[in-house]
């Protein structure tokens, strides 16, 4: 099994003091920004990162957002830059570049210098983004797909072709000849996000991409997923397999539940209630209202399990700690026996060899988060790497049923 860790790169300081009527300001103001608070961020998250190629790891994985704490990584091909040059085997995973808002020619570019200057380390990932990136950038939503796949095929051709020309909707290109290539050939290593919707979903089986089968923590809805998924690469030729698929939990290891609940709560609940919620990143109402997501993009799910999958911002900013306490027994949080088995049961019965961990939602203070790097690293990750999954379970009982 691989093992990355997943990093938000979270603002450290954290801006409960600045909520009105429960929520960060959206659009949060300059005045609030503290450059000193910025520089730590980073300077602690280069340190995070190089330790993990120390302990052993297989990757880190970096994502784009913007106008917000959430996250502090406007571009994660700078990050990736910056990691490449202070590590020599770490994966990095960009997951990822968000296609619809840039010009894919130059992230073609980008991607191809990353993977020179990290020696074919680069994971490249393709997103959509959130609402309220599209209304700063002033890309209209409902071209949201549409963009994304052309700027997906202009980014396959201008690392394939010897020279590219390109005529499309949205973009057009002559005589595109980019210096330099990828080391990969014919290009980086591509994964794809996806939280239920169905058209990323048939994309992503289309090209035979891996993918995060759904946001939901609900093993009905992943396994309508995968085999929704799985439905899809069959048609298009390919036939699932663990290595297909990507699962992302949030760990943290400790003596036991109770005291992992008590350092890491505060944080986790933190992420939810203040940074989750900010400017609607996850509201699926609003994403359906602007038209990001298509009317039949629930459609495949079983009916008891689209419900599930229509996130509401009040479902996160109306979080209880005790609430979260509830969540947190079916989480991989606790002894480091306790984190391995419930780890090992989800990927068993996903079917998935790929293993995100989220080890600091909320910005953890910084010798928090090494401490659970290196603790993780030395009571679970040998067991994990060692442990290898040879099935989906949900394909192989739909083909036996």
């Amino acid at each position: 099994m691989e093992v990355f860790v997943f990093d938000l790169l979270p603002y450290r300081e954290h801006l409960d003091h600045l909520k009105i009527d429960g929520e960060l300001p959206w659009p949060l103001p300059k005045r609030y920004f503290r450059p000193e608070e910025a520089i730590k961020t980073y300077a602690e998250h280069l340190e995070a990162w190089e330790e993990l190629e120390r302990l052993g790891y297989d990757g880190v994985v970096f994502n784009e957002h913007h106008t917000s704490p959430y996250g502090l990584m406007n571009s994660p091909n700078l990050m990736a830059a910056a990691v490449s040059q202070r590590t020599c085997r770490l994966k990095l995973a960009i997951y990822g570049n968000l296609l619809p808002l840039h010009n894919p020619l130059r992230l073609a570019e980008e991607i191809a210098m990353l993977d020179c200057l990290s020696n074919g380390r680069i994971i490249c990932g393709l997103a959509r983004g959130i609402p309220r990136e599209y209304e700063v950038y002033q890309v209209n939503p409902q071209q949201s797909r549409a963009r994304f796949e052309e700027a997906w095929e202009i980014m396959r051709r201008a690392w394939t072709e010897e020279v590219l020309d390109y005529e499309g909707k949205f973009w057009q290109f002559r005589n595109a000849a980019i210096w330099p290539r990828p080391v990969q050939q014919p290009h980086p290593q591509v994964w794809v996000p996806v939280t239920s919707s169905k058209e990323s979903i048939e994309w992503a089986a289309r090209n035979n991409f891996p993918i995060t089968p759904g946001l939901s923590p609900h093993p009905g809805v992943r396994e309508d997923v995968i085999r929704y998924y799985a439905r899809c690469l069959a048609a298009h030729g390919h036939r699932i397999t663990p290595n297909h698929l990507i699962v992302s939990l949030d760990v943290y290891v400790a003596d036991n539940k109770e005291q992992a609940f008590a350092e890491a709560g505060p944080y986790w609940y933190y992420f939810y209630t203040t940074l989750f919620s900010h400017g609607n990143v996850t509201d699926t109402s609003v994403q359906a209202q602007m038209q990001y997501l298509s009317s039949s993009a629930h459609d495949y799910l079983r009916p008891e399990h689209r419900p599930l999958v229509a996130f509401a911002r009040q479902s996160y900013r109306g979080l209880t700690m005790s609430a979260l306490r509830e969540r947190v027994e079916a989480m991989p949080w606790g002894s480091p026996d306790t984190v391995r088995d419930q780890i090992l049961q989800v990927m068993n019965d996903t079917g998935a060899n790929v293993l995100l961990i989220n080890l600091n939602r909320g910005a953890l203070p910084h010798e928090l988060f090494m401490r659970q790097i290196r603790r993780f690293a030395q009571e679970v990750l040998p067991a994990l790497k060692a442990h290898e999954v040879l099935t989906v379970p949900a394909v192989e009982e739909a083909v036996e049923g």
